[in-house]
């Protein structure tokens, strides 16, 4: 059973930064592709990066250049840094596969950014 739990989200005056992690049980995290998603109040979950097994990472165009998505396979944990915060980043962040499963959707970490 793969559960992913999120963490280290806040609140946050716009420009600022902050980093998320997602840690993974289960022992096959580093053979995923895997991405951070986010759902505001009122629109759908979005993709906004992910990283495969082999490191290479992409970014939706709305976060490129301020957020980073980084993988520690040895402590089964995702990253996101996020910086040069917007309030339009304001969200509700989840990990999951790059290709999503249903049953691997956590409770995610509350971002808000506001002055």
């Amino acid at each position: 059973q793969v559960q992913f739990v999120e963490s280290g989200g806040g609140l946050v005056q716009p420009g600022g930064s902050l980093r998320l992690s997602c840690a993974a049980s289960g022992s096959i995290f580093s053979i995923y592709a895997m991405g951070w998603y986010r759902q505001a109040p009122g629109k759908q979950r979005e993709l906004v990066a992910d990283v495969t097994s082999g490191l290479s990472t992409a970014y939706a165009d709305s976060v490129k250049g301020r957020f980073t998505i980084s993988r520690d396979n040895a402590k089964n944990t995702l990253y996101l840094q996020m910086n040069s915060l917007k309030a339009e980043d304001t969200a509700v962040y989840y990990c999951n596969r790059a290709t999503p499963r249903d049953d691997y959707w956590g409770q995610g970490t509350q971002v808000t950014v506001s002055s």
